[in-house]
C-alpha cells in the first residue's frame, strides 16, 4: 500500500481527487426503470445517430447489403513507419464487408467507417493493427468492432492501452475472440466486450457467459455474409458473431447515448436470452 503523507500542507488534495463542491456537483449515474427489458433497452431502436468503426479488410461500400460506408481509410506499415490514409480500394478480401453487412441488418440507421488494416489472405501485421485501433479511438466512434485478434505478445501492451484508452472515452469495443484456443488480443481485455459464436438462428438471440474471458455469445454459425463483389455466401466463425452484438450496442447507444461502456455491457447482460429473473 503506497502512503503519501502531506505534513507541509495539510489541506492538499491527492492527484485525481476532487474537492467537496465538485464531488457534490458530479453527474451521478441514470436510474434505470424497475424492469429492464429488451424494450427499454433498444426497442424502436434503428441506430440513427451511432457511429460503428469496422476495422477489417475493408468494406465495399457499393455491396447491396452494406448500404454504403460514410468514411474509410486505409492503414499501411513499412520501414517502422505507419500512415493512416483515405482508402480507394476497398475491401480486399470480403472479411470486413460481412461484418459491415450484419452491423447494417441488425442496425439499419447507423452510419459505417471502415478501416482497413488487413490485406488479401487476411495478412495484416501488428503495427498496421494498432495504428488502426489509435486512429479509431482517436475518433471517438461509438462502437468498434473488431473481428480480429494477434496472438503476438509484443503487442498485448500497446493494444491494452488503446482498449482502456477507449473505454475512458466512452467508445466501446467489440471483439472477436480467436476461432482456436489459443490467446490472442485484444478480446481478452476487461475492457472489451469479448465475443464467441453460438448456432442458433435468431440475429437477435445473444447469450450471456458466466465464466469469461468471453463474454457473450451471438449468432455466428451458417450465416448468410455479404462478401466482396456484390456477392454473398454462408459462412461460420466468431468473426461474424462479432457485428451481431457491435448491431446490438449501437441500438442501445442510439437510444441511450448517455451510457457508458460498462453500463452498456451490463445492459447486455440484463437482456441476454438466457437472462434469469431476480428471484
Amino acid at each position: 500500500m503506497a502512503v503519501t503523507p502531506h505534513a507541509d500542507d495539510a489541506d492538499a488534495l491527492p492527484a485525481h481527487a476532487v474537492a467537496g463542491p465538485d464531488a457534490l456537483g458530479l453527474r451521478g449515474a441514470r436510474r434505470w426503470p424497475e424492469r429492464v427489458d429488451r424494450d427499454w433497452a433498444f426497442g424502436g431502436s434503428t441506430g440513427a445517430g451511432t457511429t460503428v468503426c469496422v476495422v477489417d479488410s475493408g468494406v465495399d461500400a457499393t455491396h447491396p447489403l452494406v448500404g454504403g460506408v460514410e468514411r474509410a481509410v486505409a492503414v499501411t506499415a513499412a520501414d517502422d513507419e505507419t500512415h493512416v490514409d483515405p482508402d480507394e480500394t476497398g475491401d480486399v478480401c470480403g472479411h470486413g464487408t460481412a461484418c459491415a453487412g450484419i452491423i447494417r441488418s441488425v442496425a439499419p440507421d447507423c452510419a459505417i467507417v471502415s478501416v482497413r488494416v488487413l490485406g488479401e489472405g487476411f495478412v495484416g501485421s501488428g503495427p498496421a493493427l494498432i495504428e488502426g485501433l489509435r486512429w479509431a479511438v482517436d475518433q471517438g466512434f461509438d462502437v468498434i468492432n473488431m473481428s480480429l485478434s494477434t496472438t503476438k505478445e509484443r503487442f498485448v501492451a500497446d493494444l491494452h492501452a488503446l482498449t482502456d484508452a477507449a473505454y475512458f472515452r466512452r467508445s466501446l469495443i467489440v471483439a472477436s475472440a480467436h476461432n482456436m484456443p489459443v490467446r490472442s488480443y485484444p478480446w481478452r481485455f476487461a475492457s472489451v466486450v469479448s465475443v464467441a459464436s453460438h448456432d442458433i438462428a435468431d440475429p437477435l438471440a445473444y447469450l450471456r457467459n458466466p465464466d469469461p474471458p468471453v463474454e457473450f455469445y451471438a449468432r455466428g454459425v451458417d450465416v448468410d455474409v455479404a462478401w466482396a463483389g456484390g456477392s454473398t455466401l454462408r459462412a461460420s466463425g466468431n468473426s461474424f458473431a462479432t457485428p451481431h452484438i457491435a448491431g446490438i450496442c449501437a441500438l442501445i447507444r442510439s437510444k441511450h447515448p448517455d451510457l457508458t461502456p460498462p453500463e452498456v455491457k451490463t445492459l447486455l447482460g440484463l437482456t441476454a436470452t438466457n437472462a434469469e429473473d431476480a428471484g
